[in-house]
């Protein structure tokens, strides 16, 4: 009985202790905030520079004057070549440029059709269409809310009320807002002038220079999933209007591929707008769906469209079709054609044979949107993955700059006081900056008017469509991640690389890891000594530090817990689906202890 009294009185006695303890482990109450206090903070622009350039146009006789619209960047005018430049569209909801255009009668006019219709694994969706009556100082959105991607703006060269939007739709599955928009009367109303189906949309759309009656549309049909697209069906073709865009027919055989096909880019030229270009996704003969497939890439007609002739089998001119698929002919030569890819292919022949431009020739990689001076067929802009290009030399020579627009992924901070910034540009690696700087610098990364200066951005590996996140116990460590190079696979399952620098600690030489994951570029880790960083690391990555493993004086550590350990001190073992290469050696360098 004593016992059972002993007992009951420690229970009761503990319960208090207990309550006691939870009250004073228990986190004091974090102050609130008022609301209305977020809204006196302003944004600042930290860089880095700039790429991405979907849409490009200028003032015909106006060597001074562009506009370029970006992918998530809003659109940006030069007024004086491009030396410098002013973002114009800030304001508005949406800053995803699909296409823009200027009015051939009004300059002031200018449409803004948002919605990136490259697509790809990042890009983003529009709210519509925007105009401009006072050369992009102030916009009113005009409707078109559901359209998703805007490819191609057009305007009737004498009135420029007169404006279609060519819809490819969100893509993501059937919607009714795919087509050709037309309005007459300055985007007040709209009627959906030509429409296939639900799951086919507009991917371009061009006007015979000569006669405004006459349009000619590409139509594809596509649908984006989470694990893939699909593209190519019934719905994709050719379409003609020859009164203005009030009616269409569908073009037919007569050369035309017979079986379905993808996406379709056209372009009419102004020498002779009975010379018609047409960028055809085919199956290049290979079946589709256990359906036979026709081959081929490019097509031309003669006859404004009556008949046609296959061209040329190169895939070169259109590269990945649902991310490129651009044909421009230069306004004084109907057999001189541009084509955009990830290279720039220039033809003389009309297609038959081409060329792609060495550096000096090349406006860059990536390519979306070229637009050429038809007062000056020598002067153009083009607009790619690398920013904005100008020439004046009819493309021997370009002019190359970014605008700070960079895509970026991700955003991160460490814990460091003051923090750092870090981020995934899109075709670019992965960059840590600091969230101020004592030096200061030009354009935050460029274009003026910030604080961060180029040279404080550095990579810490990684690259786009990844995550770049700094070790919350140690910032020196970052876990970056990349794409895998846009393959498919990779990006399922995207790699892993981890960075450190080697140390100088205490005057002692630490034996490093070294761990490479799926990718191939080595990188020193770090410290691989029990309780150290790179001992951290090597457990989270589920590895441990098991095997034969020896610290500065070549005592063996004991093996640490680990998933299948490690063999040796050289040795491969496979995490997470990638093989991780692990060595143990000497620095070959050291760098100051930190303070």
């Amino acid at each position: 009985m004593r016992t059972l009294t002993t007992l009951t009185l420690a229970v009761v006695l503990a319960l208090p202790l207990t309550a006691q303890a939870q009250r004073r482990q228990q986190p004091p109450a974090q102050p609130q905030l008022d609301p209305s206090l977020y809204s006196q903070l302003r944004y600042r622009h930290v860089g880095p520079v700039g790429n991405r350039i979907t849409s490009a146009y200028g003032i015909p006789g106006d060597p001074n004057t562009y506009y370029v619209g970006a992918a998530s960047g809003g659109v940006w005018k030069t007024t004086d070549a491009g030396l410098s430049w002013e973002p114009v569209f800030d304001g508005q909801t949406a800053q995803s440029v699909g296409h823009l255009a200027l009015a051939p009668s009004n300059p002031n006019v200018v449409w803004v059709g948002t919605g990136e219709a490259h697509t790809r694994s990042h890009i983003s969706l529009g709210n519509g269409i925007y105009q401009s009556l006072d050369a992009g100082k102030t916009w009113t959105h005009m409707g078109l809310e559901n359209t998703g991607r805007i490819a191609r703006v057009v305007i009737h060269p004498q009135n420029p009320d007169i404006v279609f939007a060519c819809s490819q739709g969100h893509s993501y599955g059937p919607q009714p807002e795919r087509g050709v928009y037309r309005t007459a009367d300055g985007g007040r109303t709209w009627n959906l002038v030509l429409h296939v189906d639900q799951n086919t949309g507009c991917s371009d759309l061009a006007m015979d220079p000569s006669n405004p009656n006459i349009l000619i549309a590409g139509f594809w049909q596509i649908e984006i999933r989470t694990w893939g697209r699909e593209s190519g069906g019934p719905g994709s073709g050719i379409f003609k209007s020859t009164d203005g865009g009030l009616t269409w027919r569908r073009l037919r055989g007569n050369g035309l591929p017979a079986r379905d096909h993808g996406k379709v880019a056209v372009a009419i030229a102004r020498s002779n707008p009975n010379h018609i270009y047409a960028l055809i996704e085919t199956g290049d003969g290979v079946p589709w769906q256990g359906r036979p497939a026709d081959s081929g890439e490019l097509w031309a007609s003669m006859n404004g469209g009556e008949n046609w002739t296959l061209v040329t089998h190169d895939r070169q001119l259109a590269g990945r079709t649902q991310y490129y698929s651009r044909v421009v002919v230069q306004p004084d030569d109907e057999n001189e054609a541009y084509f955009l890819s990830a290279a720039f292919t220039r033809s003389l022949d009309g297609g038959r044979t081409s060329v792609d431009g060495g550096f000096g020739s090349s406006p860059g990689g990536d390519n979306h949107d070229i637009w050429i001076d038809p007062t000056n067929p020598a002067r153009m802009i083009v607009g790619n993955d690398g920013g904005v290009s100008i020439s004046t030399t009819r493309g021997r020579a370009w002019y190359r700059l970014q605008l700070p627009v960079a895509q970026m992924y991700h955003a991160t901070v460490d814990t460091r006081i003051p923090y750092f910034v870090y981020g995934n540009r899109q075709d670019g690696p992965s960059y840590r900056v600091p969230s101020n700087s004592r030096t200061g610098g030009f354009g935050g990364g460029g274009g003026g008017g910030g604080t961060i200066a180029r040279s404080e951005w550095f990579s810490v590996a990684g690259g786009e469509s990844g995550w770049a996140t700094p070790d919350p116990e140690d910032p020196d460590i970052i876990w970056s991640s990349a794409s895998g190079s846009g393959s498919p696979r990779a990006q399922q399952q995207p790699y892993r690389r981890l960075r450190w620098w080697w140390r100088w600690r205490g005057r002692r030489h630490h034996r490093a890891l070294r761990v490479v994951l799926g990718g191939g570029w080595g990188k020193r880790l770090g410290h691989a000594r029990p309780g150290g960083p790179g001992h951290r690391v090597v457990q989270r990555l589920g590895l441990g530090l098991g095997g034969r493993h020896r610290d500065a004086n070549g005592s063996p550590h004991p093996p640490g817990p680990s998933r299948g350990g490690l063999a040796g001190e050289h040795g491969r073992v496979a995490a997470g689906g990638a093989q991780v290469s692990v060595r143990v050696g000497r620095p070959a360098h050291h760098l100051p202890a930190r303070p």
